[in-house]
């Protein structure tokens, strides 16, 4: 119960004295950061007491104003080992306010919900060997609840036209061994796993998030159930959207968003796909992106620019830079979409 007592007091500590930090430069950027650390724009953290390190970069693409958002929260609940990192992509009029409200309340709800459920389960017979056995149950139940509520507010708010305006959040949080992956929407997660134990060998791509496309069979079942409709239109073929029965709604093409409220009664939700991992010294780094990335390349070419970037700093930088002249080789005459990542590591450089 001790434990649980400082974990509470650490989210008060944590959501009061977290700093904001802007982005870094300097060579590579991999100077440490002191206390804990909130990044809410391209730039660097060093996860204080681990060897977490992460880097990030957002472009604007060519539709106007870049609509995507990001933040790493280094210490998150005033834990040492603990480290969030959330990539948003909002859609429609609103987008980017959508996407920055997400992202300004969904790890703060997601800290209340995990403390409170910390909490719970403390009371719960078995206790601290308890609380260690079901770690990532704790999380996916947090995450659940505050994904809920985050959506819920944002459908209340006066503030926002979140009726025609959505984004998307892919998130992860990092506890000692333990990776958390949360998805909403047609973001993606890529891990670098390495072939030898000792970290060494060729890297592998393991893909470790769905994207949340309307014609995916247990998206499209729902959407059908709820009345929605998932078809392309003639000018955009490949493109599924969900629209509303006999509506002359715009499409969306995503089966899983916040905000989007003109189609959330027709099967669209808020719920995220919680999964996990145990990493290990063959695992490398996680690279979170948005849609902008992944519709250039692919897992195996983003796992390959992360790694042959010298300097870790700059790894999300060129990542992201390699999208966007993908974009202008592979599609030409299609603009460029905002392209933004964070590429966590999880060790130390080799000396």
């Amino acid at each position: 119960m001790r434990q649980i007592s400082s974990l509470l007091q650490g989210l008060a500590r944590s959501l009061s004295v977290g700093r904001d930090r802007r982005g870094d430069g300097g060579a590579g950027g991999e100077g440490k950061a002191a206390a804990p650390a909130v990044l809410r724009s391209s730039g660097t953290v060093w996860g204080e007491g681990s060897e977490t390190f992460a880097a990030v970069c957002s472009r604007r693409g060519e539709k106007g104003t870049n609509q995507d958002c990001s933040i790493v929260w280094e210490g998150f609940g005033c834990q040492e080992d603990t480290i969030f990192c959330g990539i948003f992509d909002g859609h429609g009029p609103w987008g980017h306010y959508v996407a920055k409200a997400v992202r300004d309340s969904l790890p703060a709800s997601l800290l209340c919900h995990w403390q409170e459920a910390l909490a719970l389960a403390s009371l719960i017979d078995g206790g601290e060997k308890r609380l260690s056995d079901c770690r990532f149950d704790l999380w996916e139940q947090s995450y659940a609840a505050a994904c809920a509520a985050v959506d819920g507010e944002l459908r209340r708010s006066r503030r926002l036209d979140a009726v025609y305006s959505g984004c998307t959040a892919l998130s992860a949080v990092k506890q000692g061994d333990l990776l958390v992956v949360a998805n909403v929407g047609d973001s993606r997660a890529v891990l670098a796993t390495a072939a030898d134990s000792d970290g060494g060998g060729a890297l592998a791509a393991v893909q470790l998030t769905v994207d949340f496309k309307p014609n995916l069979p247990q998206e499209k079942e729902r959407i059908k159930r709820c009345n929605g409709q998932v078809y392309c239109h003639a000018d955009e073929p490949g493109l599924y959207r969900v629209w509303g029965p006999g509506r002359d709604s715009p499409g969306l093409a995503m089966s899983r968003a916040f905000g989007d409220y003109s189609v959330k009664d027709y099967g669209v939700i808020s719920a995220p796909e919680v999964t996990q991992r145990r990493i290990t010294s063959r695992d490398q780094f996680v690279i979170l992106a948005t849609d902008g990335v992944w519709d250039v390349l692919s897992n195996e070419e983003a796992v390959q620019i992360v790694a042959g970037t010298p300097e870790r700093g700059k790894a999300a930088k060129r990542l992201v830079e390699c999208a966007v002249r993908a974009w202008r080789r592979r599609r030409r005459g299609i603009a460029v979409d905002d392209c933004s990542a964070i590429c966590l590591f999880f060790h130390s450089p080799p000396s």
